[in-house]
């Protein structure tokens, strides 16, 4: 499948790793300029970018969680960049607290930085890219959700909670802004063979993981990226709203 987003300006969140990383090498191969943010690791960031090869690419230090920061990155990318065109919203925090055998101060700790990274961030990045896209009259917004927003995270309430209210969000703001021509659309994957998930995937519990799929497998990243290409696409506009599960029949919802 080939893609053309030649003259498309796209910001990724998360992009130094993972999911991240290979949407971003999509849409430069594609032939869009690639913006990425980091929030930690500049090293990965700057190898991520090199990877993206020609193009107007840039990088970004940016945490989500703290809106002050956001609203000064906007700032920024007003300067630099004349048009947003397509938003991904993939950086998230993924904290184990279970509830059983956590200590009080820590499992605060989990809700308020998850909550900050999963769902404020993202609310955030949306209300000052919409403006961006607005004055155009078109963009698209898609935002990586979670197969646990549907199936519960025992090990990590905050992560589940948070994911659930990412997917309640897209779909107001959808309403919102399909009148000015920007559509939003959520991915709600499973596990993913990404650095973050790697530990889980070769320890002991791993082939349990991959066979929760009849396929014997976790998803791979260039399977989230197709499908956010997908979306970001034109002609894709009415899809606004909804929410399409990658995660190889490992839980099933109608």
């Amino acid at each position: 499948m080939t893609f053309d987003f030649k003259n498309k300006t796209v910001l990724i969140t998360g992009g130094s790793r993972g999911i991240g990383r290979v949407t971003a090498k999509l849409f430069a191969a594609s032939g869009a300029d690639v913006i990425i943010t980091y929030n930690a690791n500049r090293p990965a960031a700057e190898q991520t970018l090199a990877e993206l090869g020609p193009g107007k690419h840039s990088m970004y230090q940016l945490d989500v969680a703290d809106p002050v920061a956001i609203q000064n990155f906007f700032a920024r990318f007003a300067d630099k960049h004349d048009r947003l065109d397509i938003l991904v919203n993939n950086a998230a925090a993924h904290m184990e607290h279970k509830m059983l055998e956590t200590d009080f101060e820590r499992w605060q700790q989990c809700w308020d930085q998850t909550l900050k990274t999963n769902i404020t961030g993202p609310a955030n990045m949306c209300y000052f890219a919409s403006r961006l896209m607005i004055k155009q009259q078109a963009g698209k917004i898609i935002n990586i959700s979670s197969r646990g927003s549907f199936r519960g995270e025992p090990t990590n309430p905050a992560y589940g909670a948070s994911k659930a209210a990412l997917n309640s969000m897209s779909q107001s703001l959808a309403l919102v802004l399909a009148p000015h021509n920007i559509s939003v659309h959520i991915i709600a994957p499973g596990f993913v063979s990404t650095e973050m998930a790697a530990d889980k995937l070769s320890g002991a519990s791993g082939e349990a993981l991959k066979n929760q799929s009849p396929f014997g497998r976790v998803a791979k990243p260039e399977e989230v990226a197709l499908l956010v290409a997908v979306y970001a696409s034109e002609g894709l506009e009415f899809a606004t709203a909804g929410i399409i599960d990658l995660n190889g029949a490992s839980y099933l919802r109608s």
